[in-house]
């Protein structure tokens, strides 16, 4: 498990603990308080990551919209999430935030962008072993409530979702 931190938080809520680096095991309310400033202009939130990153924390937040991402819709995003999460102060100690494009190489937060992405190769890494191995690169076959299928190299592998530490997509030329 060294590839995980653990923290302990405390939100208006109350005390909660935070474990792994996806979006699936941030809190709620980060996502939401998140989602609702980039909604409002008119963006997708693919998803964010929080990391470790030595001196601090990263936030980082993935954002989408039909015709692609630019510099500007990235300023307009950090803009408007900097002046919630200033307010809301939900991350304690430092932070940096950094508003990307997923790219071509996109990750996958959620069950739906496995089923969005079905047919399509794909790079994944499990939070700690599974069938004796943390890496898995083949094509996304189909979803079946929560696991994914996947095939590698003639080997069709049965991945539950909630195993997965992170996912992207393979960039094919």
């Amino acid at each position: 498990m060294s590839r995980f931190y653990y923290e302990i938080c405390e939100w208006a809520i109350g005390p909660f603990f935070v474990c792994g680096r996806t979006m699936r095991s941030l809190p709620e309310a980060l996502e939401e308080l998140i989602r609702q400033p980039v909604e409002m202009l008119g963006y997708e939130l693919v998803g964010i990551e929080l990391t470790d990153q030595g001196h601090g924390k990263l936030l980082r937040i993935y954002i989408d919209k039909e015709g692609g991402i630019v510099v500007n819709d990235c300023s307009s995003v950090s803009h408007q999430v900097s002046g919630v999460l200033e307010v809301e102060d939900p991350i304690r100690g430092n932070y940096f935030l950094e508003v990307s494009s997923p790219g071509v190489d996109r990750p996958l937060f959620y069950i739906e962008h496995y089923q969005k992405f079905c047919g399509k190769k794909v790079k994944i890494k499990m939070a700690s072993p599974f069938n004796g191995r943390r890496k898995f690169t083949g094509q996304l076959v189909a979803v079946e409530g929560e696991i994914i299928l996947l095939e590698e190299d003639g080997t069709d592998y049965e991945i539950p979702f909630n195993l997965i530490d992170s996912a992207r997509l393979v960039v094919e030329f």
